[in-house]
């Protein structure tokens, strides 16, 4: 297990039989229940004016070491959820120059793995170096969409990777994220697809960032790539995104400027015994993570419970699996570890969405418990 950080502002969610879900607060490598009815879900914490003043003046309510949660596998009982609850789960595509000339080889790949070497080798020389360090929107990138189009290497993923407007999709509804030690699952259509190690931004109804978390924006590549409209079918399954283990909160140890300069990790460990690693920079990303932010929630579009918002990632493995130039692609019982110091690590166990388990706690569900508990 990769160390926990020991210094920040740690809030999560945490399942107990017992009870169903609760805020919980890490203190001293202890979590404790914080779940009041000020706040008694992760939205209305979000929600208040100073939600760390809130926390501070809360008394200690032990529940368990973080340890045990974090080294559960799977778990059945006490386990932690995903610490979004009735906030929107929105993401970001190709915001980073990689993932962008990726996306372009999917789509001229039509979904086949087989040609994206092919296609590779032939576009991401023209297209790698000259659009690493444009600014979207700029002048500049309006030029190299000239240029592009009249070489007729244009595509809609060089539209939103370089050009105003980024690309903004719903990764699934509110409540639908799993957490730390679930399944992440792959709808059974796919045979080309991959684990996205983002960092994910928790945003109040205002358009304030709060704080950031790790997320696993599981992708189908070869059903995006065989139309962009399939994005719903590609990106939104049963299990298929993953947030946690914890919400850090912004304060003194920890700012939007941090944010800015994390490295995530990634670990693929097969049961092949297969293994990968990969590592993804928002220092070098494409567009800032306040204007992400900024094009999701505005006067534009408004969620009165916040959003959770994964920012994109960099990170495309091509490294070759099941044969020469066939890539990458997941194999049922992968375990994917997505890490970052000042986060922690998030570990997730591969599954198909009709195997993992299947999605019944939903937001009526999260009401009615919250009422007989006495906090609605």
């Amino acid at each position: 297990m990769t160390h926990f950080p020991t210094t920040g502002t740690f809030v999560g969610r945490l399942w107990l039989q017992e009870t169903g879900p609760i805020l919980v607060h890490l203190r001293g490598g202890v979590l404790h229940d914080v779940t009041t009815k000020a706040a008694p879900t992760m939205r209305d914490l979000l929600e208040l004016p100073a939600p760390l003043d809130h926390l501070a003046a809360l008394p200690d309510r032990p529940i368990c070491d973080l340890a045990t949660v974090l080294n559960a596998q799977e778990p059945q009982g006490t386990r932690l959820l995903a610490p979004a609850d009735l906030q929107a789960i929105k993401a970001c595509g190709v915001t980073f120059a990689r993932s962008m000339i990726e996306r372009v080889i999917e789509e001229r790949a039509a979904g086949d793995a087989a040609r994206a070497t092919e296609i590779r080798a032939r576009i991401a020389g023209v297209l790698g170096t000259s659009l690493r360090d444009l600014k979207p929107g700029s002048p500049q990138a309006a030029e190299v969409k000239r240029l592009l189009q009249a070489e007729g290497l244009w595509s809609q993923y060089l539209e939103v990777g370089i050009g105003p407007d980024a690309e903004v999709f719903t990764k699934c509804p509110p409540m639908a994220a799993v957490g730390q030690g679930a399944a992440v699952g792959l709808h059974p259509v796919s045979q080309w697809n991959n684990p996205e190690p983002e960092v994910v931004l928790a945003l109040n109804s205002r358009g304030t960032i709060l704080g950031a978390t790790l997320g696993n924006d599981v992708n189908l590549r070869d059903v995006e790539g065989r139309s962009a409209l399939l994005l719903g079918k590609a990106k939104d399954n049963n299990a298929s995104a993953s947030i946690g283990p914890l919400l850090r909160l912004f304060d003194n140890s920890f700012t939007l400027d941090d944010v800015r300069g994390l490295t995530l990790t990634l670990t693929v460990t097969g049961e092949d015994g297969f293994h990968l690693e990969g590592r993804s920079s928002m220092a070098e990303i494409s567009r800032d993570p306040a204007d992400l932010a900024a094009q999701t929630l505005g006067r534009h579009h408004q969620y009165p419970d916040g959003a959770f918002l994964y920012c994109g990632t960099m990170f495309a493995p091509i490294q070759d699996r099941d044969g020469p130039g066939q890539g990458f692609t997941h194999h049922i019982g992968d375990v994917v570890t997505i890490a970052t110091p000042m986060l922690g690590a998030l570990t997730n166990t591969v599954r198909l969405s009709t195997e993992a388990p299947e999605w019944t706690f939903g937001t009526g569900a999260l009401m009615r418990n919250l009422a007989a508990r006495a906090f609605l």
